[in-house]
Order: C-alpha cells, then structure tokens, then sequence
C-alpha cells in the first residue's frame, strides 16, 4: 500500500540519534539511558522507534503497560523491557513468557506477584510524592520485605518526579523533597544489606533541570523525541533538541466558497468573500484537535493556510485563498517545516490549552509512519 496516501507521519532518525546524544551528555558517567516507548512512543510508532534507539545502542526500554511490551518484543526488541503500570495478575504470565520486567506498585501488589508461584524480574516503586503508583517512602519496613519474597528478582528502585519541569523556588523544594525521600529509602536498603538494584527518578525534565543526580537510569520520553512539554518551558541545561515527527496528510480537493456561504458541520464559518477552499484528508480520528475548529492552520506549498469550520471526524477544511498553486494531491503539514515556514506540535498545543505530550501522543494508528533517514540496519 503507498505510504502517503492520505496521511502519515514521518519521523527523521538522524534527528533521533542527535537527541539521544544531546541527553547523553548531560548525564554522569554510568548512567544509563532508558528510554520511554509508552503511548506509542508518544505517537512517533514504538516499533520503528524501539528499533532505532536498539540500532543505536540502547539496551533498557520502559512503557505502561503489559500489551505495550509485548509489542515491542514481538517487534524484535530485546533487553530489559519494564512495565511502569498496573499488570492485572491474569497477565503475569505474559510477565514471565516475553521476560519482561514489572512494577511493584505497593506492597498488597508485592504479594499477589510472588502468589503467582514463578519467578519474576521486578522494580520497585517508591512514592515520594506523586501519590499514585509505588509503596509510600515512609513505609520502609514493606518495602524492605520485599526482598522476601523468594520469586522477585528485584533488579531496581525507582520514582517519579511531580514538579521536575519547573524551574520556581516552590517547585524545586518539591523535587529535593523527593530526592530525599528517595535517597533515604536507598540508604535504608543498604544499611539492612539489601543491594544489587539499580535506581532511577529522573524523566524528561529531570535529566533537563537536574542532570547531575547520580542514579543508574533516566527515563526520557518527550525530549527524546525533540520537544518540550510547552515551548516556553526553561531548563537549566542548554540542549538544541530537534523534533523528530512531521505530521502530513493529502489534499483531496479544491473548491470555491462564495460570499456568504458556509462551511462544515453546523455551519460555524461563513465566507464574508469570495474564497477558494481546500479538502485535507485527515481529522480528530487521526489525533487533530477538534479544538483547532476555526483557529489552526496547516502549510500548503510554504505557506500557512487557515483551518474554517469544524475539524471532522476524517477531514478538515482550509483556505487556499491566497496560494495561488494549491491542487488536489499537494501535502498539507500539520506539525514539521514547509519551505521557510514550520508549525511544531507546541504551536498546536498552546492553541487548544494541552501540553505537546498529548498532541503527540493521541496520533492515531491508522497514520502510515515512514523513515526519513533510514537506520544503519537497513541502509
């Protein structure tokens, strides 16, 4: 089938690789890099991109939850995969059969995963604020029995940041609140002689904003694909991080709208002149904001053409009025560069209130993803 169609995205692996390095730099000596592949790879396609960071060196993933792992092992990824969620019990045997790695996320779910009656690799979460998965810090004494139960392998500890991203005094006091925290909890394990695990905290923004913390992993996700959460995020390290996803799609067909007409469903723009209009064929089933109604723009032949009307389900409607070479078959880019011009997922983030994480995230899979830049592997 041809892969662009109607929409796709493709995803630069020069830039990948450029990224990777840029975050590598930051980090101390053995530390390690274990990427987030969650969601998709944050909607960047987790088999293409597992492949490529594995090509790269890369030998420790993490995702949320059991299917996505399963996933990238049958996609040919091999190392430790670990499981940041929830793994319902009726699933420890996919636990077991693709050697995947899970979350202790409290101590009642410690016991239901030594219950299963077979070894089992493990992390341990650790809850230093954030209040949702991991055994509270405080709770030593659990987290220390875990080194009980004879069918975990307990290979690391870990948490997660709440306020890593920014930079106020308020913020940072939360985040060395929690290094505290977790730096007690490793202390205390040590001291009852429990080791042999590895530690991690650090995400995106705690590699950016905290790149000296001494911990065997860092967990990236969104900087690794090239952006920030918001464009005007600061971070105390200075990384020229570039996007590696280009979102496309095909313009079906170019019409006129007479003065006066209106467009799209419920007829929420009318033409106050003679206009001409362009069909592109991809929608909020494909991960466009319904939100960007009446206000996105997309580029055609370099230069910006407004969204009118409704974003629909599989399609939405622009105005062409003024690129004068706009025809059936052109590429529209949603998020990437067009000649001088680029719109990036942080431009469509701030226009619908959201954060890049979910615009990416919720592209949808019936996008066809292509490399722009092969990995060594293929070439």
């Amino acid at each position: 089938m041809y892969q662009k169609g109607r929409a796709w995205i493709e995803l630069d692996m020069k830039n990948l690789a450029s990224n990777l390095e840029q975050l590598k730099s930051l980090l101390p000596p053995g530390c390690s890099i274990m990427p987030a592949v969650k969601a998709n790879a944050y909607g960047h396609g987790e088999a293409l991109i597992g492949k490529a960071l594995q090509d790269m060196g890369i030998q420790d993933f993490c995702v949320a939850s059991v299917k996505e792992a399963v996933q990238l092992r049958e996609a040919g990824i091999t190392g430790q995969i670990l499981v940041l969620g929830y793994t319902s019990p009726q699933e420890f045997s996919e636990l077991s059969h693709y050697e995947l790695t899970q979350t202790v996320v409290d101590f009642s779910y410690a016991k239901q995963l030594q219950d299963y009656g077979r070894p089992l690799a493990v992390h341990v979460g650790v809850d230093t604020g954030m209040h949702r998965l991991g055994e509270p810090s405080g709770n030593i004494e659990n987290i220390c029995r875990m080194w009980e139960f004879e069918h975990l392998k307990i290979a690391g500890v870990f948490s997660h940041f709440c306020t890593a991203d920014g930079v106020s005094d308020w913020e940072k006091a939360c985040t060395y609140r929690q290094i505290t925290k977790f730096d007690s909890v490793i202390r205390q394990l040590k001291e009852r002689g429990i080791s042999g695990f590895k530690t991690h905290i650090q995400g995106s923004y705690g590699i950016l904003n905290y790149p000296k913390l001494r911990y065997d992993y860092v967990r990236p996700g969104i900087a690794l694909y090239g952006v920030l959460s918001l464009p005007e995020d600061r971070t105390a390290a200075a990384v020229h991080l570039k996007p590696v996803l280009s979102l496309k799609a095909r313009i079906a067909c170019v019409k006129r709208l007479h003065r006066g007409e209106s467009a799209g469903y419920g007829h929420t723009y009318t033409a106050e002149k003679e206009m001409k209009t362009a069909v592109v064929s991809i929608g909020y089933a494909d991960g466009i904001p319904r939100g960007l109604s009446n206000k996105g723009q997309v580029l055609v032949n370099g230069h910006r053409a407004p969204v009118i009307g409704r974003v629909c389900m599989d399609q939405l409607l622009i105005d062409v009025s003024e690129i004068p070479r706009a025809e059936p078959g052109d590429e529209a880019v949603l998020i990437g560069k067009c000649q001088t011009e680029q719109i990036t997922a942080g431009e469509l983030a701030c226009m619908t209130g959201t954060i890049t994480n979910e615009i990416l995230s919720r592209l949808g899979s019936r996008l066809e993803r292509t490399e722009t830049i092969k990995r060594k592997s293929e070439q």
